[in-house]
């Protein structure tokens, strides 16, 4: 009797240990496949080069853009800040304010119309916009009336 009860421990041991193994290996297995099933993250290129950037802001600071624009603060036309904020940084922001740097443009900041500029080529253009577009606006609360 007792040799009948120590077997049927070793016994239930000896499932116990195997049905442990075999449940870690399901579990791995598992585990794997989820992993191989996730998709990859693809990240997507940088909106602009660092060299593209700068050469936007060369080509700003010797244009006459600067007559009617600022960085922060509207003058002529709307500050570099507000398109900015206004358009994401994408290549269909890109063409489509490059070709209203070169072909003017009406409307969409009021009355004022944005003089066309043919002489720049769509390089210039492209590099000038992803200039403006990598520009952040600086803190927008509202300013306060300090009148006493």
């Amino acid at each position: 009797m007792k040799i009948n009860k120590l077997i049927t421990g070793i016994f239930c041991v000896v499932l116990t240990i195997l049905c442990c193994q075999a449940g870690a290996q399901v579990r791995k297995k598992t585990a794997l496949k989820k992993k191989a099933a996730a998709p990859a993250v693809i990240s997507k290129p940088p909106f602009a080069t660092a060299p593209e950037i700068e050469a936007g802001k060369t080509l700003i600071s010797k244009s006459d853009c600067l007559a009617c624009h600022k960085v922060e603060e509207k003058l002529v036309g709307p500050a570099y800040v507000a398109i900015a904020g206004k358009y994401p940084q994408d290549q269909a922001s890109v063409a489509m304010l490059s070709q209203k740097i070169i072909s003017g443009g009406s409307g969409t900041w009021g009355p004022v119309p944005m003089a066309p500029h043919p002489a720049v080529s769509a390089d210039e253009a492209n590099k000038m916009v992803k200039y403006i577009l990598t520009l952040s606006a600086p803190n927008t609360t509202a300013p306060t009336n300090k009148s006493r």
